[in-house]
Protein backbone atom coordinates (compact mmCIF):
# COMPACT_ATOMS: atom_id res chain seq x y z
CA UNK A 1 0.00 0.00 0.00
CA UNK A 2 1.39 3.47 -0.99
CA UNK A 3 1.01 5.87 2.16
CA UNK A 4 2.91 8.12 4.07
CA UNK A 5 3.27 7.49 7.91
CA UNK A 6 3.71 10.47 10.36
CA UNK A 7 4.68 9.61 13.78
CA UNK A 8 6.56 11.70 17.12
CA UNK A 9 3.31 13.38 18.22
CA UNK A 10 2.45 14.01 21.80
CA UNK A 11 2.74 16.21 24.64
CA UNK A 12 4.92 18.69 24.81
CA UNK A 13 5.91 20.93 27.65
CA UNK A 14 6.33 24.93 26.74
CA UNK A 15 9.72 25.60 25.46
CA UNK A 16 10.69 21.96 24.44
CA UNK A 17 11.34 20.17 21.41
CA UNK A 18 9.87 17.57 19.48
CA UNK A 19 11.10 15.68 16.46
CA UNK A 20 8.66 14.37 14.09
CA UNK A 21 9.20 11.89 11.79
CA UNK A 22 7.63 10.89 8.31
CA UNK A 23 7.67 7.44 6.56
CA UNK A 24 7.33 6.21 3.30
CA UNK A 25 5.76 2.60 2.23
CA UNK A 26 5.17 1.65 -1.01
CA UNK A 27 7.59 3.42 -2.49
CA UNK A 28 11.00 5.52 -1.67
CA UNK A 29 10.81 8.80 -0.04
CA UNK A 30 14.39 9.41 -1.38
CA UNK A 31 13.33 9.93 -4.83
CA UNK A 32 10.37 12.78 -3.90
CA UNK A 33 10.73 15.85 -2.33
CA UNK A 34 8.59 16.19 0.98
CA UNK A 35 6.57 18.81 2.58
CA UNK A 36 5.47 19.40 6.22
CA UNK A 37 2.06 21.17 7.14
CA UNK A 38 0.04 21.62 10.44
CA UNK A 39 -3.42 22.40 10.80
CA UNK A 40 -4.23 23.88 14.16
CA UNK A 41 -7.73 23.27 15.29
CA UNK A 42 -10.24 25.22 13.96
CA UNK A 43 -7.85 26.73 11.70
CA UNK A 44 -6.53 26.51 7.82
CA UNK A 45 -3.36 24.29 6.98
CA UNK A 46 -0.06 26.24 7.46
CA UNK A 47 2.71 25.19 5.26
CA UNK A 48 5.83 24.95 7.08
CA UNK A 49 8.63 23.61 5.11
CA UNK A 50 10.60 21.49 2.32
CA UNK A 51 13.25 19.06 1.19
CA UNK A 52 14.20 18.30 -1.51
CA UNK A 53 15.30 14.31 -2.26
CA UNK A 54 18.50 14.51 -1.81
CA UNK A 55 18.49 16.89 1.08
CA UNK A 56 20.45 19.76 -0.06
CA UNK A 57 18.00 22.55 -0.28
CA UNK A 58 14.89 22.98 2.31
CA UNK A 59 12.64 25.68 2.30
CA UNK A 60 11.01 26.96 5.35
CA UNK A 61 7.53 29.35 5.69
CA UNK A 62 7.26 33.07 7.40
CA UNK A 63 8.94 32.67 11.29
CA UNK A 64 9.55 28.72 10.69
CA UNK A 65 13.35 29.10 10.03
CA UNK A 66 13.97 29.86 13.93
CA UNK A 67 12.68 27.07 15.35
CA UNK A 68 12.22 24.47 12.61
CA UNK A 69 14.61 22.53 11.04
CA UNK A 70 13.30 19.73 8.10
CA UNK A 71 16.37 16.94 7.39
CA UNK A 72 15.91 13.37 6.17
CA UNK A 73 17.48 9.99 5.72
CA UNK A 74 17.34 8.83 2.57
CA UNK A 75 19.30 5.39 3.92
CA UNK A 76 16.30 5.01 6.10
CA UNK A 77 13.95 6.34 3.94
CA UNK A 78 12.85 8.92 6.52
CA UNK A 79 12.23 12.69 6.94
CA UNK A 80 11.98 14.53 10.00
CA UNK A 81 11.15 18.18 10.75
CA UNK A 82 12.31 19.00 14.73
CA UNK A 83 10.66 21.71 16.55
CA UNK A 84 12.01 23.61 18.91
CA UNK A 85 10.81 26.17 21.71
CA UNK A 86 7.28 24.53 21.80
CA UNK A 87 4.84 26.91 22.56
CA UNK A 88 0.59 26.87 22.40
CA UNK A 89 0.53 28.26 19.46
CA UNK A 90 2.48 25.09 18.03
CA UNK A 91 -0.51 22.80 18.92
CA UNK A 92 -1.91 21.33 15.82
CA UNK A 93 -1.75 18.05 13.71
CA UNK A 94 1.18 17.36 11.40
CA UNK A 95 1.12 16.06 8.35
CA UNK A 96 3.92 15.41 5.47
CA UNK A 97 2.86 15.54 1.77
CA UNK A 98 5.08 13.81 -1.29
CA UNK A 99 4.07 12.22 -4.44
CA UNK A 100 0.56 14.21 -4.05
CA UNK A 101 -0.41 12.03 -1.20
CA UNK A 102 -0.36 13.33 2.85
CA UNK A 103 0.05 10.86 5.39
CA UNK A 104 -2.64 10.64 8.00
CA UNK A 105 -0.55 13.51 10.86
CA UNK A 106 0.54 13.13 14.22
CA UNK A 107 -0.99 15.42 16.81
CA UNK A 108 1.09 17.59 18.74
CA UNK A 109 -0.34 19.55 21.74
CA UNK A 110 1.85 21.84 23.69
CA UNK A 111 0.78 22.18 27.41
CA UNK A 112 2.16 21.91 31.36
Amino acid sequence: QVQLVESGGGLVQPGGSTRLSCAASGFTLSDYLVTWVRQAPGKGVVWLANVSPNGLYKNYGDSMKDRFTISRDNLKNLVFLQIDGLNSEDTAVYYCESRGMRGQGTQVIVSS
